[in-house]
């Protein structure tokens, strides 16, 4: 339980504006006390140093009060851009897409190194004193090496917002945003889809008798499942079904699971509490436990690229292409195990996760429907399927290969039911022969 709560806090720490530009601000503020006491400790053998300036008061005040103005004011420019890029993506792409910029660091890091920069001006600010000030030291004080740093950082601050600017263009090109999407759907594919196979005689059977159902009290969607605590609700020999999956929304009053033997009286009570704390829910889906969400996202830019408002084929084209290495890798492996056995002849069963046959369908069943009356995007499809065909290591005779090769042929029926031209029908049906070698009628 607690490495799910762990994994809970830093997926949302990932996801969040807040957490690292406060630290930025903590560590500054520390960082400034430190060079002011490092300052009042070399005295005046820190003017000495090469790169340290010789302030006066007046001066030392004018520059902290101007790097401080220019950090805050930079530091609304970066966030100014930020909710910008996030709402022409939702609106251009997908709202989907929204999700895995907020995991940015490059844009959680500059607005963070600019709040940084003012908390330490603000806080060596403070330690410049005038001798002639009645309440204080009878001498001025200047923190001279503080005051170089200031001088610094406000630099790297304004250069690394320029940076940010830069980033954030090249960040919105659909190629570069779709290849984010993709390189974190891989890294989650690799957590949860297994290279090894999963055992052969795998016991899915239910126990006689009535079983203990543990039910939902909120509502959200299913982000993470802790299979060693849900194991842990029975007793040697005890089997649990879990009804949901991750990526899954949970409704208050559904079930979640169903447990065998069934407890009684206050230990029924423990199981429900416990079963509920071992599945974690939340407001939205995240690929941490869910590599198909990522399919999900690339098939939301594609089906978003077809739609009348915005009609962009190439964009949908990318979206397409992209799909095809993500579900190159997830067929290439073992999909979540249907039974997980723990110890003791404990069995977890799985009858909701994703099949490989699922994942084709979320894949291309949505976009088959849209591109029907598009033949050019019809060949997409179909050069997609061809390269999964042809690229994925699985037998001629498997369900994933009959799955795509019956996408490649409905895309072809589709396009045919939309009656498009005599002659772009002809270019669908010559690419389907050439890719699958089966003739239409």
């Amino acid at each position: 339980m607690v490495n799910l709560s762990v994994a809970a806090l830093v997926d949302r720490a990932r996801a969040s504006f807040f957490f690292l530009p406060v630290g930025f601000v903590v560590l500054a503020a520390l960082a400034a006390e430190a060079m002011v006491a490092l300052d009042g400790w070399l005295g005046v053998d820190a003017t000495r140093i090469p790169v340290v300036v010789d302030a006066t008061v007046d001066s030392a005040r004018a520059v902290l009060t101007t790097v401080a103005t220019a950090t805050i004011g930079i530091a609304g420019i970066a966030f100014s851009v930020s909710l910008l890029l996030l709402q022409l993506a939702a609106s251009q792409y997908s709202p989907r897409v929204v999700h895995g910029l907020f995991r940015d660091p490059y844009a959680k890091v500059v607005i963070g190194l600019v709040l940084g920069t003012f908390t330490y001006c603000l806080v060596v600010l403070r330690a410049v004193r005038d001798g002639g000030n009645a309440v204080g030291p009878a001498e001025a004080v200047v923190p001279n090496l503080a005051v170089s740093l200031a001088m610094v950082a406000g630099v790297v601050a304004i250069l690394a917002t320029v940076a940010f600017i830069n980033h954030s263009a090249h960040s919105m090109d659909i190629s570069e945003l779709l290849h984010e999407v993709t390189s974190e759907t891989l890294a989650s594919a690799v957590a949860v889809w297994h290279d090894e196979a999963p055992e052969e005689d795998l016991d899915t059977s239910v126990p006689s008798g009535e079983g203990h159902i543990v039910r939902f009290l909120s509502n959200g969607w299913v982000q993470q499942v802790d299979n060693d605590a849900l194991l842990d609700l029975v007793p040697p020999g005890g089997v649990v079904r879990l009804e949901t999956a991750v990526g899954r929304y949970a409704a208050g009053g559904v079930p979640l699971c169903t447990v065998w033997p069934a407890p009684n009286g206050d230990a029924a009570d423990a199981v429900d509490t416990a079963g509920r704390a071992a599945v974690r829910i939340g407001t939205t889906r995240t690929m941490f436990q869910d590599a198909t969400y990522g399919v999900r996202q690339l098939v939301d830019v594609a089906l978003r690229a077809l739609s009348a408002g915005i009609n962009d084929p190439t964009t949908a084209q990318d979206a397409i292409f992209h799909n095809v290495a993500v579900l190159r890798d997830l067929l290439s492996r073992h999909g979540p195990a249907p039974v997980v056995n723990g110890v003791e002849q404990r069995r977890l069963l799985r009858p909701e996760v994703p099949t490989p046959t699922e994942v084709i369908g979320l894949a291309f069943d949505e976009l088959r429907g849209v591109a029907s009356e598009q033949p050019t995007v019809c060949i997409y499809l179909l050069e997609a399927l061809h390269l999964l065909c042809t690229s994925t290591d699985f037998p001629a005779d498997s369900h994933a290969d009959a799955a795509l090769r019956s996408q490649a042929r409905l895309v072809v029926e589709g396009c045919a039911a939309s009656k498009p031209l005599a002659e772009d029908l002809a270019r669908v049906e010559r690419c389907y022969q050439t890719r699958f070698g089966v003739a239409t009628s």
